[in-house]
Formats: C-alpha cells, structure tokens, sequence
C-alpha cells in the first residue's frame, strides 16, 4: 500500500456570486449583512492575487499542521498474519506512520497570511475607524476562505452571517447608549451642585450648634457658680443659726439664773422675818424643819428632771421666726434647682436630638460623598474654561463673561464671541428695490458694529416701546419697518446703515431666542405685532395680581396665595396648568413647602432672556391660542370660504362670553381690515382666515360651552 505524494485539486471556477460586484442576502439567510461594492471588488482582487500566485490553479489539501510539503513515502507490505498478531490499532500505528516525513504549510494558505500582513501594515494606525479597516480585510479574507471550501461553505457562512449579525446589534446598542453620556454630565453637575448646598447647609448647622454647645456650657457653669455659691451660704447660714442658739440658750439660762436668786432672795428675806417673828411667838421644830428640807430637795429634784427632759428634747429647737425664714429660702432654692434641672434635661434631651442629627447628615454626607466619587470616576471631566480667556480678549473679559455662569451659558456666549469673529467686517448694500425692507435701503459697504445680544434685546424693547406710545398718540398702527428705520437714522445718524445691517446679522444670528424670533417674524410680516403686546400684556397682567394678592406689601407669598392669585389672573386655566406653574416657580425660587418671593420670577438674565417660570407661562398661552383656533377649524370645517357673518356665528358658537369689541378684532384680523370697512369685505378662503387669526393675539375671552370642555 503507497500514499500518494501530493492531491491536485481541480482549478476554482468562481460562481456567479463572485462575478457580481455585490452580494445577495438570500443566499446566506435572513440575519446577513450584505457587503458594499467597494468590499466585494476587495474580496474579487484578493482572490486575483491569490490565484495569479498560485500553483497553476491548483489548492493544496494537505493538512495546516504539517511542516513541509516533501513525503518521503515508505512501501511497506502487511500481510494477514501481521494484522491478526498485531492487531488493527498497531496496523493504524505503523500507517500513520506514513506520514510522519516533514511537510510545510499549503500555498493557498501562505498566499492567505501574506496578503493579510501586507494589508495590515499598510493600514495608519492614527486613522479614524482604524479598528473597521482591519476587520474589513479579515472580512474579505474569510470570503475567500468561505467561497474556496465548498464543503464548509454553509456552515462558515453561518457563522459569518452571525457574528455580522452580532457586531450590527453592537453598533446599535453603542449608538443608543451615546445620549446617555450627555445625561450623566447633567446628572453629574446637578449632584455636585446638591453636594456643594449640603455643604454649606451642613457646616452653617454646624456653627450655629458649636455656638449653641459653648453658650450651654457657659449657661452649665455659671449655674455651678450659683450652686456653690448657694450651698456656701446654706453653710454659713447653719454656723450662724448655731451661735445665735447657743447664745440664746446662754441668755435664757442666765435670765433663769438671776430670776431664781431674786425669788430665793425674797424668799430667804421673808422666812427670815417670819422665822423671827415665829421664834419670838414660839419655838422652832425640828421635825417641821426636816420635812420643809425633805420637800425643797424632792422639789429640786423633780425641777432639776423636767430641766433635763427640756434640754433633752428641745436642745436642736430654734425659733420659729428663724425656721419660717430659712423654710422660704429653702423652698425657693427648691424651685431653682428644680427649674434648672428641668432646663438641663430640655437641653439634655436637645444635645441628645442634635448629636443623631449630626450622626445622620454625616452618613448622608458619607453617601453623597461616595456618590460623587463614584461620578467623578466615571463620568466626563469638567472642562477648563480658563483656556477661553485668550479667544475672549484676556482674562478680566474672561471674568466679566464667565463668572457665576452655568456650562451651558458658558458655552454659548463663547460661541457668541466665536461667531463675532468669524462675522464679516462689511457688509454689501442691498439696494433700494421693492423687495429690500425700507430700513435696509442702503448701497456700497457697510461696517460691521458686532453687536451683541443683549444689545439687540436692549434695541427691540426700546423700539417696541416707542413705537407704541407713538401708536397711541396717532390713534393707529404705524408699519414697524419704517418706524426702525425712523429709530435708527435718529439714533445713529449717518451710520443707521450699519446698525440696520448689524441688528439684522445678530438677529438671524440668534433666532433660537424667543423674543428675537418674534420681533424678526413681525419684521417680515410673518405675524402681526399684537402677539409681543399680547405677551408683555400677560406678564404685566400677572405681576399686577400678585401685587393685589400681597396684602402686607412683603414680596412674598404662601403657595396657596401664589395658586389663588394665578387662578384670579387666569380664571380660563385648568387646575393641572396652573400646578405645573407653581411646581416651576417653586422649583425655580428652589423652595419646595415655604413662601415664595414672587418678584424674583420676573427678572430676566443678563442677556434679556425669560426665566422658566415666564416661558412656561408663554408657552401656555400660546398652546391655549393654538386650541382655540382649532376648534374655530372644526367649527368652521367643510367651508371652503368664509364670509364676516359666518365667522362672527363661528366665533360666538365656540365663545358665548366673547363681546362686540373683542370679537371685531377678531373679525378684522382674519380680513385684514378696519372696523368700518367689515360690511364690505368680500368672502375669504378658510384656511387664509385662520392662518391670519394664529399670526395674531386672538384669545378666548369666556370659558367655552359644555360639549367643547
């Protein structure tokens, strides 16, 4: 038995897959991702260079993990007795032992690794998408491999279309995980933000409980002084009671004293007179005398016993006017030391509440601590804003601009000053033509002033102003571009062209502002001028109300003021509108249960621009105006042309409340004429009636009928 040297495989033909320059999903399931045309050419020229390097056409099927293609072939010859000797697996031994000359690895495979180095190396490691290319290029070496091995053709084909499945499913959720990254900067700067009030809130109570503690031991200590100055005097009190006694016990012995001489004196004196008289009447006897003496001394005797029994009970007797006296000092220390152990205890207790307190905002302190540093490991780093002073004209302009300002404000005024730069330094005239506003009637170059946006807010409000009081002394509307241009040649004389065209740059500049995008709509005609009216009317209209609802005239308000003044300013509101308003005003005021500083919600930023509080209040009404035309629609729908008395009827169906004056300029907007002229106005088309009503300030008056709530 011999074993053939070398297999030659027949040439590869490719399939009609591998002449079209693109793949077709079907072939390979459901789950394939097809490749590009770019990479199918790819795959096409690699399999080119494959074949033009190639042993004649011919693939080489012997095994990877040999080491040289050379087999020194060994003819041995086994007969039946050798296989019955030695068995089949000594016989499957010395076969294998056939091929144990030294082979190397086939060429298709060479040619394969060659062209996988080559194209890796000539990849720039710097590119962007640097990790795609190379997949892409063991992509098309695998298709090589795939379309070469027809009998492992579907099965590595499966597994290509799952790992392309795979990587698709990963790019996705890649893609849904980037907004997060914005998310986490927000919720980074919000509890640093929260950290950082902790903070302070934490080491002002801590103050304020080092000052409570030492006042309390200064409190403690001099009660001790009181105390020991109190049992002092308890003290010397006693010793002088005691002398006063022992001095009084001696008086009062020796008034006895000198109270029994002078009775045994005159005593002694009258027996005497009597013992002389006897003795003259009679003569003295003896036994009469013995029983005199035996009763004196029994006498004596039964005194001397009662002396004792005195002294013995009451010996530690005082008076009673000294006993009432120290009883009511007594009972007053009493009462102070009972008010001062009270005292202590409250404080006690107090101290006690305190120190869990402390223990409590030390844990919370621990936890927000570990928070943030959780944060700030994985979350992106605060930018060094401090680099910008050099785009912004040094370092004290850097401070004026970026000082007590959030990230985001930060952000867009660099951007400003970005924008300003790149702005041109002239202009070009646009002429004098029709179709050139009047206060853009300017020819040749004109200088760039680079205002900024506080400027043009500055200049709109003052512009609007004038021209209303101006209104108002005519007794009618003035058109407004004619009226800027009046404001600007009278402002700026000679140089109004380059404050037109400068206000114009900035303005288109900063559309994403409210109240610039509402005068540049009203300049293009686009809306009609009530609507800034409207809105200055409603803020006005507000802030008069809670003036009113301010009795003690303090600038605050509780929330349930704050909620019963917003439902007297718009009684139209429902109650979930008018939550959503407190829970903004409180969330912007940052108090949550107490009162509120109502003034504080209408000051505007640096930049003139509405607070939370007044843009939600904004965009309410505008929703509110928005509703109510649209029921005008549906009450207007199948019309194709209106005329004044079917919107008049429309009007009033959707609005019983609405009165005459109301509900003229409502007319008179929709067929943009005068009161007068109503009667002659020609029907209209629908649709341009209601656009004409939502570039207006067109609100409802009453509230609506029951089938419309």
């Amino acid at each position: 038995m011999s074993i053939p040297v070398e297999t030659r495989l027949p040439p590869l033909i490719l399939s009609k897959r591998q002449r079209s320059p693109t793949m077709h999903s079907h072939d390979y399931g459901r789950d394939y991702v097809p490749i590009q045309q770019s990479n199918a050419h790819g795959y096409l020229t690699v399999l080119r260079k494959l074949r033009d390097g190639g042993a004649n056409g011919f693939l080489s099927t012997w095994p990877a993990h040999v080491t040289s293609q050379t087999v020194h072939p060994r003819h041995r010859s086994f007969n039946t007795k050798d296989i019955k000797n030695h068995g089949s697996e000594k016989c499957f031994g010395r076969c294998s032992d056939e091929f144990s000359g030294q082979v190397g690895k086939p060429r298709f495979l060479m040619q394969l690794e060659d062209y996988l180095k080559r194209e890796l190396q000539t990849l720039d490691l710097q590119q962007p998408k640097v990790q795609e290319r190379r997949l892409q290029t063991y992509r098309e070496v695998f298709d090589c491999f795939i379309e070469d091995f027809k009998t492992y053709k579907p099965l590595l084909t499966a597994i290509k279309n799952e790992y392309e499945a795979t990587l698709a499913y990963m790019r996705d959720q890649i893609r849904e995980l980037e907004p997060l990254r914005t998310q986490l900067v927000l919720v980074s700067e919000q509890c640093e933000r929260r950290i950082l009030a902790l903070r302070e809130e934490e080491r002002a109570e801590m103050k304020a409980m080092k000052e409570n503690k030492k006042r309390l031991h200064r409190i403690i200590e001099d009660m001790r002084e009181k105390q020991s100055a109190l049992e002092a005097q308890v003290c010397r009190l006693q010793k002088d009671l005691a002398a006063q006694y022992l001095a009084y016990r001696d008086e009062y012995d020796a008034r006895k004293l000198l109270i029994a001489n002078i009775s045994s004196m005159s005593y002694a004196t009258e027996e005497e007179a009597d013992d002389d008289m006897q003795a003259v009447a009679e003569s003295e006897d003896p036994v009469k005398l013995k029983l005199a003496l035996k009763v004196c001394r029994e006498d004596l005797t039964k005194a001397q016993v009662e002396l004792n029994r005195l002294r013995a009970e009451y010996g530690d007797v005082v008076p009673r006017r000294d006993w009432e006296s120290l009883d009511r000092c007594h009972q007053e220390n009493v009462q102070k030391l009972e008010t001062l152990q009270t005292d202590f205890d409250q404080m006690k207790t107090e101290y006690n509440t305190l120190l869990e307190v402390h223990k409590q905002v030390l844990l919370e302190r621990d936890s927000f601590q570990a928070e943030l540093e959780v944060f700030q490991g994985s979350s992106t780093p605060r930018p060094d804003w401090e680099c910008c002073a050099d785009i912004l004209g040094g370092s004290e302009r850097w401070k004026e601009h970026f000082e007590c300002q959030s990230s985001q404000q930060r952000l867009m005024v660099l951007l400003e000053n970005l924008a300003e730069k790149a702005s041109k330094e002239f202009f070009q005239g646009r002429g004098t033509g029709s179709d050139v506003p009047v206060f853009l009637h300017y020819e040749g170059q004109l200088k760039n002033v680079r205002l900024k946006k506080a400027d043009v807010v500055r200049i709109i409000k003052e512009v609007m102003k004038e021209k209303d009081a101006a209104d108002e002394e005519l007794g009618m509307c003035s058109d407004l571009p004619e009226f800027l241009h009046k404001y600007l040649e009278r402002q700026h004389g000679d140089h109004a062209g380059d404050w037109a065209y400068s206000l114009m740059e900035t303005i288109h500049r900063h559309l994403k502002d409210e109240l610039i995008s509402l005068f540049n709509d009203i300049l293009s005609g686009e809306v009609d001028e009530s609507l800034y009216h409207g809105q200055i009317h409603l803020v006005t209209h507000l802030l008069k109300m809670l003036v009113q609802s301010d009795t003690a005239e303090s600038g605050i308000l509780s929330v349930s003021e704050f909620r019963e003044a917003l439902r007297k300013a718009f009684p139209l509101k429902n109650e979930n509108d008018l939550g959503e308003l407190v829970n903004t005003a409180q969330a912007e005021l940052d108090n949550a249960e107490g009162s509120l500083v109502y003034q504080k919600l209408f000051i505007e930023d640096s930049d003139g621009k509405n607070r939370g509080f007044l843009s939600l209040l904004k965009k309410q009404a505008t929703a509110e105006r928005h509703h109510y035309i649209n029921q005008l629609k549906t009450q207007l729908e199948g019309k194709r042309e209106v005329d004044v008395a079917e919107l008049r009827t429309g009007f009033k169906a959707i609005d019983p409340s609405i009165d005459s004056k109301a509900l003229d300029n409502h007319v008179c907007f929709a067929f943009m004429a005068k009161i007068e002229n109503l009667n002659q106005a020609q029907p209209i088309d629908t649709e341009i009636a209601l656009q004409r009503l939502l570039a207006a300030d067109v609100n409802r008056v009453g509230p609506p009928p029951s089938h419309l709530n």
